[in-house]
């Protein structure tokens, strides 16, 4: 089976810290893969090496078999890479349903024209008000981005992403900062797009309850290296895996 997403000896260094250690990982439709490893281990940086947030000193990354290592973030994103954000990326002026409007919008192919109609104004906003209900922001459509508490934040910003409806999902620790009640929700949208199987999912995330439930492999990164990659059960049970985290046992968290 062709990957939808593949790493190849993926590298950073910064002055001597190789912070990405010749990463190589294929990730394929229908599967959620948790990205895992201790404080400072590559996770997030890796994350960015795909994204485009920051260019690789060597090493390549391939989305549907083409290198797209030379693109910048935004045509990275158009190709299909949808990324959420530890801190959230946000219009903050404008209101909720705006935000999640303009990225049904760009799904759909840019900017409005001034002399569109009515009807093909209100079938985005309709997509948008639909994204909004999934992930219960509905009751706050006309509330500035701004104004939400971190949680709402949070569900907003997985919002956007579900409304540009990309080939890889990346979530970079979703329930961060998150209430014990507002986790849930997010946990529940990322089952729902699991359940599709058409969608490949990418998941950096500390809580080894989530990883547990939701992933159906783990990667590990240690010191910017891969360290281990299979499935849950057998990944969290190698030595190796459970002596990288600095002598804890992955049972009891990362």
């Amino acid at each position: 089976m062709t990957a939808v997403l593949e790493t190849q000896d993926l590298t950073i260094r910064f002055g001597g810290h190789v912070a990405v250690d010749r990463v190589s990982c294929a990730f394929h439709a229908g599967t959620l893969t948790a990205i895992v490893g201790p404080n400072g281990a590559g996770k997030t940086t890796y994350f960015n090496l795909i994204s485009g947030q920051i260019k690789a000193t060597s090493g390549s990354v391939r989305l549907e078999g083409e290198d797209i290592s030379g693109l910048p973030a935004p045509l990275r994103t158009r190709r299909g890479l949808g990324r959420a954000f530890q801190l959230t990326q946000l219009f903050p002026r404008l209101s909720v349903l705006e935000n999640v409007r303009l990225a049904v919008q760009a799904r759909h192919g840019g900017a409005l024209q001034l002399l569109s109609v009515w009807l093909e104004q209100r079938h985005l906003i309709d997509e948008a008000q639909a994204v909004l209900t999934a992930v219960r922001l509905q009751d706050k459509a006309d509330t500035p981005a701004a104004g939400l508490p971190h949680g709402d934040q949070r569900k907003l910003e997985v919002a956007l992403m579900m409304a540009l409806d990309p080939k890889v999902y990346m979530f970079d620790e979703p329930t961060a900062g998150m209430s014990v009640d507002e986790v849930p929700v997010i946990l529940d949208l990322i089952r729902q797009l699991k359940r599709r199987r058409d969608k490949t999912i990418l998941l950096v995330e500390h809580k080894m309850d989530v990883v547990r439930e939701l992933a159906d492999r783990i990667v590990v990164l240690h010191q910017g290296q891969l360290l281990a990659d299979g499935q849950p059960g057998e990944v969290m049970q190698l030595p190796m895996v459970q002596s990288a985290y600095m002598g804890t046992t992955v049972e009891e968290g990362v």
